[in-house]
């Protein structure tokens, strides 16, 4: 009869589609907020405002998805490579893996004889997983996953950008500056508490920082197309 035990989900099961998810959110509101608040300031028409908005959801949305996907990717090749290179060691080697993975248990503070029980017993269970985790820091928790991040970043993107883009549609021109920024930011204050509250981390300084680092990028934007829109 096996023994049941308490199993507790923890917040690092959540961090690569929750990394993915608030990136792109958190860009497609800064970079679209931004974009249109550069716009405005130039005192285009607001259709010609709307216009810019929806091409830089649509573009921005695919630009994230892929950049998400070459970079999980290529993290993703690089730990298909180290197990394959792991798998051909452990059959021409198999001896001189034990050592290794002994000598790791003993850096981490076991007794030299313990320590080669305990990587005896895991390499009898499971040989490469043992090395792949003990060795490389490779877990199915961080496993790299493009597919879903490239889904995830290009999903969060989009209903991020289209937070500030239907504030611009519905709000009258002359408000479209004051009720966008002031949107924007309370749109990423809910983001970073959203975030916070999924990864445990501290509500207050979550938040704080992601509204500093997007009031910061809309106000230069906003510089720029005051200043240099009337020049071009």
């Amino acid at each position: 009869m096996k023994t049941p035990y308490h199993k507790v989900r923890h917040y690092t099961g959540r961090v690569g589609w929750l990394r993915a998810a608030v990136l792109g959110a958190n860009d497609g509101i800064v970079s679209t907020s931004s974009l249109l608040l550069g716009v405005a300031a130039t005192q285009e028409s607001k259709g010609a405002i709307l216009i810019a908005g929806v091409a830089g959801l649509v573009a921005g949305a695919m630009s994230m998805a892929a950049g998400e996907y070459v970079s999980v990717q290529s993290q993703s090749d690089t730990e298909k490579a180290d197990l394959e290179r792991e798998r051909t060691e452990l059959k021409t080697d198999k001896e001189g893996e034990l050592r290794e993975l002994a000598q790791i248990y003993v850096d981490r503070g076991l007794e030299p004889r313990l320590a080669r029980q305990v990587a005896e017993q895991m390499m009898a269970h499971d040989a490469l997983a043992a090395h792949a985790r003990d060795e490389l820091g490779l877990s199915e928790l961080a496993v790299a996953r493009p597919y879903q991040a490239a889904f995830a970043s290009a999903l969060s993107f989009s209903v991020g950008a289209a937070l500030p883009l239907g504030a611009a549609v519905l709000c009258p021109k002359q408000l479209l500056v004051p009720v966008l920024s002031a949107g924007s930011l309370a749109f990423l204050a809910g983001l970073g508490a959203v975030a916070a509250k999924t990864g445990g981390a501290p509500l207050l300084k979550a938040v704080l920082r992601v509204t500093f680092w997007g009031a910061l990028a809309m106000g230069l934007t906003a510089l720029v197309g005051k200043f240099v829109g009337p020049v071009v």
